[in-house]
């Protein structure tokens, strides 16, 4: 599944073809070094992302500095958008790299490819261990019983998925929550107004990829609300 990510058909464009080159060159970038924690960054780039796009584009970076003191941290973008177009790239280990991908993409219409982002996490998980999944998105238009199939198993293989939802809609949150739930994560809601929240979501997410439950306590000892909150789902169960 992993491979049919990197190289799901598409519409040839000049974006496309920009984009390939890029993919190609950041396969090289970084290879995950045992120190090193290792976290999927899945977005929905479907038509009405492109505010929250550029939002987690502008602040990705947050999850880079919160885990250099616990050796760093490799990333892979992972993303949808269009008609069956979903595409991962290699692990990269600066959010200079990562931004600059994110910025060749734009959004497209399409439906939610959810179930895809997490096939292809289960296939790199079982190939190297990835700590967690974080994935942004306000929308689920799959069969939620498909979804929490995968989910269970990639909780079996300890990755955790955190869901972070834009927005308050009620079938989207009950899918994310359950996703969240099976996988040992944690879900929590955003709002564009309030950028900062996403990027201490971000932040608390990356801390635990880079070093486990005791950072993410550390984090919430000192009182980070959104490291308490995600460890207050995951201690809960």
């Amino acid at each position: 599944m992993g491979d049919e990510l990197k190289k799901a058909p598409a519409p040839r464009s000049a974006q496309n073809s920009a984009i390939d080159a890029f993919l190609e060159k950041a396969r090289d970038v970084a290879e995950p070094g045992s120190s090193r924690g290792r976290l999927i960054f899945a977005l929905d780039a479907t038509m009405s992302r492109q505010p929250t796009w550029d939002l987690a584009q502008s602040i990705q970076g947050e999850m880079f500095r919160t885990t250099a003191a616990q050796g760093g941290l490799d990333v892979q973008l992972v993303y949808f958008r269009g008609f069956r177009e979903c595409r991962a790239s290699r692990f990269v280990s600066q959010g200079k790299g990562l931004g600059a991908l994110m910025a060749r993409i734009s959004c497209e219409g399409g439906r939610t490819q959810i179930g895809r982002v997490l096939e292809h996490a289960l296939s790199e998980t079982r190939a190297l261990r990835v700590g967690a999944m974080v994935y942004i998105g306000d929308a689920m238009e799959e069969k939620i019983d498909l979804l929490a199939a995968t989910a269970g198993e990639l909780g079996l293989l300890g990755l955790k998925a955190f869901m972070f939802q834009e927005g308050r809609d009620v079938q989207t949150e009950t899918a994310f929550r359950e996703i969240a739930r099976l996988t040992g994560g944690a879900y929590a809601a955003f709002d564009l107004s309030a950028p900062r929240r996403l990027a201490e979501l971000l932040g608390a997410a990356a801390a635990y990829a880079a070093g486990g439950l005791p950072e993410l306590e550390k984090r919430a000892g000192q009182g980070e609300g959104a490291a308490r909150l995600l460890l207050s789902q995951m201690g809960s169960r």
